[in-house]
């Protein structure tokens, strides 16, 4: 039990950076990125041929970061100079995405890369992973607290009024689609050298997987400030994981199952807060009911 729940963190850890590319078009950018399960599998592509053909694991990793980068480029031109709906947009990237990463792996469906050093060769995974992510989480949180960073979550709070202000709302875009993206990638990267092998289906679903940790890490940690919120993402991804393998030690489910759960697992953090809030707004409503007929409430009273 303990083995698997180091296990899951572990795992957590590895898909934090890709849960925290989630955040940005999610949250910030209130933007519907669907290039995530294309550029996943680009950086994990792009790490395990690298590594494959003997190349330095460090900078094979630092490729396929920038191979995300230049997915969500793709993406956000097609939406800010393209004029493309953003949902649109990203599904074109995700589905060209699959042929590239295609022609990235030789054509072949899948690489392995057993036999060969990664980042994680004579190292402690969890050690390297939370180094890396704690990394990444400040270097984040610096970035939306500059003048940039702030432009980005006002263009995802309020993008008419930033635009009033003269900043260019389209850059922006394009800034937070390819740093998200470029985690994605990297994620990507770092579990496919976890894992020993890259397969071009390994970004399917990635989306949602990113979402339920957004969504857990929010609903159980909070996101009242960047730091808060990015920490709860980091946490939502390690407690998905942890969610998951707990659920499938229940002697009817199998591995089969990880896609049903996940989406159950969305659908339960969605539904909850809102039916809370539905709650308490009905209280309330009846609490001032109570009070204007009992005449204590705030028209009530002698004059």
């Amino acid at each position: 039990m303990l083995n698997a729940i180091m296990k899951s963190v572990e795992l957590g850890l590895l898909f934090a950076l890709m849960a925290l590319g989630v955040y940005i078009t999610f949250r910030i950018l209130d933007f519907p990125d669907l290039t995530v399960d294309g550029s996943f599998t680009t950086g994990g592509a792009i790490a395990a041929v690298m590594i494959a053909g003997g190349y330095s694991p460090w900078l094979a990793t630092i490729c396929a970061f920038l191979g995300g980068l230049v997915a969500g480029v793709c993406t956000g031109l097609l939406h800010t100079k393209g004029k493309i709906n953003g949902l649109l947009s990203g599904i074109l990237m995700m589905i060209a995405l699959y042929s590239i990463n295609l022609r990235i792996m030789g054509k072949k469906p899948n690489i392995a890369i057993l036999n060969m050093d990664t980042i994680f060769t004579g190292a402690n995974l969890l050690v390297v992973m939370i180094v890396v992510v704690v990394v990444v989480k400040l270097l984040l949180d610096l970035f939306l607290r500059t003048n940039l960073g702030l432009a980005l979550r006002a263009t995802g709070d309020n993008e008419r009024m930033i635009r009033s202000f003269g900043a260019n709302t389209g850059t922006t875009k394009i800034i937070g689609l390819s740093l998200s993206n470029g985690l994605v990638a990297l994620s990507g990267a770092f579990i496919v050298q976890q894992s020993g092998f890259g397969d071009v289906t390994m970004g399917v679903g990635m989306i949602v997987v990113g979402l339920a940790s957004v969504i857990i890490g929010e609903a159980i940690f909070g996101a009242k400030t960047v730091f808060r919120a990015t920490l709860a993402v980091i946490l939502g991804s390690v407690v998905y994981r942890i969610v998951i393998a707990l659920a499938l030690r229940v002697e009817w489910l199998d591995a089969s199952d990880v896609k049903l759960i996940t989406a159950l697992i969305v659908i339960i953090a969605l539904v909850v807060p809102a039916a809370r809030r539905s709650a308490k707004q009905k209280s309330q409503a009846h609490k001032r009911t109570a009070e204007l007929l009992s005449g204590t409430g705030p028209k009530g009273g002698v004059s």
